[in-house]
């Protein structure tokens, strides 16, 4: 059975997609309250609760309109911008990382022969996740959005020799307080993970991109507008183990569209509104 949190987090995902695919027409707060059955009034408290802003304002942070414009302010130069500048509030993300490192070849080549991994579940503002760490760092954080056996068994096909244990540890809840502590208090947070070298610097350089800005895919692939380089750039982005830390979620189409997720398009347009609400609002 669900709890009231997993009903209000459903509620509040078909709110934000109704409001995405129905953005041009601006939707009243009574069309949005309507859409998912309860009161306008018991809407808006709840929508300002989860997301800190009022449906209008979300509704406005995550149109295209606005998308184009983050991206408009920065241009081409948003991701040499993002190494150079001094990051610091809610733009320090990536400096929470002291270090991003690939299985050794033995670790990949064995399927995690050798690795003890702890796993174990808890809840985000996006869904329930499953976070799973080795002695070295975190090597995974995904929405369990099938269920935990699913979720388990997924993980379990990344690393299919190594042992399991269903046990909370400091790498993951450092890994989990990104979502509810202030961000300056954060102990840093390390990551061991499977990947090509390829896909390492690709996700290295997702962790440059602040929170509450976007980038396209060009110009992750360093401001080229070459389809290989920018189809090589989108198969690394999707193949990231780690939801939200290492944030996909803020490539965008160059058009201004949000487009795909690997954890869903709707939770997709959820996560660019709320740190695009909690950026602004701090500001």
């Amino acid at each position: 059975m669900e709890t009231q949190n997993e009903i209000d987090y459903h509620r509040i995902a078909q709110a934000i997609e109704f409001l995405r695919t129905n953005y041009k027409s601006q939707p009243t707060l009574e069309e949005a309250a309507e859409h998912v059955h309860i009161s306008p009034f018991h809407f808006q408290r709840m929508f300002k609760e989860w997301a800190g802003v009022t449906p209008k304002q979300f509704l406005q942070y995550t149109s295209i309109e606005h998308a184009k414009s983050m991206l408009q302010d920065k241009k081409a130069t948003l991701f040499d911008t993002a190494y150079e500048i001094g990051l610091s509030g809610t733009s320090r993300l990536h400096d929470l990382f002291i270090k991003l490192e690939a299985m050794t070849p033995g670790e990949y080549k064995n399927g995690g022969a050798l690795l003890s991994i702890n796993y174990s579940f808890a809840d985000s503002p996006f869904g329930e996740v499953i976070v799973a760490s080795t002695f070295i760092g975190l090597c995974c954080m995904a929405f369990a959005d099938e269920g935990r056996e699913k979720a388990l068994t997924e993980l379990q096909c990344r690393f299919p020799n190594a042992a399991y244990n269903e046990r909370s540890d400091a790498i993951q809840q450092s890994a989990l307080a990104i979502f509810t502590q202030d961000w300056d208090k954060l102990n840093a947070i390390k990551l061991h993970l499977k990947a090509t070298t390829f896909q390492i610097k690709v996700w290295e350089a997702l962790l440059k991109v602040p929170m509450g800005e976007l980038i396209t895919y060009s110009g992750l692939a360093g401001g080229t507008n070459s389809a290989l380089a920018c189809r090589a750039v989108g198969s690394a982005v999707g193949s990231n183990p780690v939801a939200y830390l290492i944030p996909c979620h803020r490539v965008i189409k160059s058009t201004g569209e949000l487009g795909q997720y690997h954890w869903g398009s709707q939770r997709k347009n959820m996560i660019v509104g709320w740190e695009a609400s909690k950026s602004i609002s701090i500001v």
